[in-house]
Order: structure tokens, then C-alpha cells, then sequence
């Protein structure tokens, strides 16, 4: 009798199955090498198998109460004024400055979590904070405007 060979893996353990016809409700089955003789109940039929629905794959970014996506935008900087800019798409952690306040080039104006890791945000250009377009908890994109500095 030539048997159907499956391989599981359960809790951990292998499993080598073969698993012979159907014939009288009766099947040979053979597990890691020893051999059962297996006999269905009469109320198990057979039926043909179905395809499960796969589940969704959860969205990265979050959404608000209406549904949309909570990103903000990346917006455009006017005049002498200058953009710090978000180096990597991730989510707004803090802000170590506030308008109003003045900053060297290379200052670290907010943290940014990406990917369970937390990057400071740099300044690119000295001056005095303008505005702040972003919040904390806020899902950006890379190359959003952070913030600006004139």
C-alpha cells in the first residue's frame, strides 16, 4: 500500500506521517514509523477543503476617528527661512525646543523613533524657532518639515 508522505512539526517536535486510501471508513496511518489502523465515525464525511480568509495585515500608520491616516505633510518653507527637516519616516517622540527659542547648526530640536529606535533630529541652520508643524505622537514621512527656523 503506497502511503501519502506529510511532515509536521508540532510543539516543536517532527513528525514524519504517512497516510494511506480511505476505503470503509478505514485509514492506515503511519506516524514516525508506527503504524496505526484508523476508523472514522460515520458522520465524518469528507468535504472539500476551503480556502481561509488571511487576516489583515495591520497599517503602519495610525488613523484618526473618521479613518484617515495620521501623517503629516510635508510643507514647504518660505523666504530666508530654513526647514529642519525628518530624516526617516517614524513618529514624533519630543521636542527639546519651542518657538521662540534661538539654536545653534547641529542642535537636536526633537527625537524620532523609527523602527523601535530613537534618532535625534538635527538643526541644519542657526537661528530663532518660528514654528513648529508637527506634534508629538505625530507619524511622518521622510523629508516632512519638522519644524522652521528663520
Amino acid at each position: 500500500m503506497k502511503l501519502k508522505e506529510y511532515k509536521y512539526k508540532i510543539n516543536g517536535v517532527k513528525f514524519n506521517v504517512g497516510v494511506g486510501d480511505l476505503v470503509d471508513n478505514k485509514i492506515h496511518v503511519e506516524v514516525n514509523g508506527v503504524a496505526y489502523n484508523v476508523e472514522l465515525d460515520e458522520d465524518n464525511k469528507p468535504v472539500a477543503a476551503k480556502k481561509l480568509n488571511e487576516p489583515k495585515r495591520p497599517e503602519a500608520a495610525p488613523r484618526t476617528e473618521t479613518g484617515e491616516k495620521v501623517i503629516a505633510k510635508p510643507a514647504q518653507a518660505s523666504g530666508s527661512a530654513a526647514a529642519v527637516k525628518s530624516p526617516l519616516p517614524g513618529t514624533i517622540m519630543s521636542f527639546s525646543v519651542k518657538v521662540g527659542d534661538t539654536v545653534k547648526i547641529g542642535d537636536t530640536v526633537c527625537v524620532l523613533e523609527a523602527m523601535k529606535m530613537e534618532n535625534d533630529v538635527h538643526t541644519t541652520k542657526a537661528g530663532t524657532v518660528k514654528q513648529i508643524l508637527v506634534s508629538v505622537g505625530d507619524a511622518i514621512l521622510e523629508g516632512t518639515d519638522i519644524m522652521i527656523i528663520e
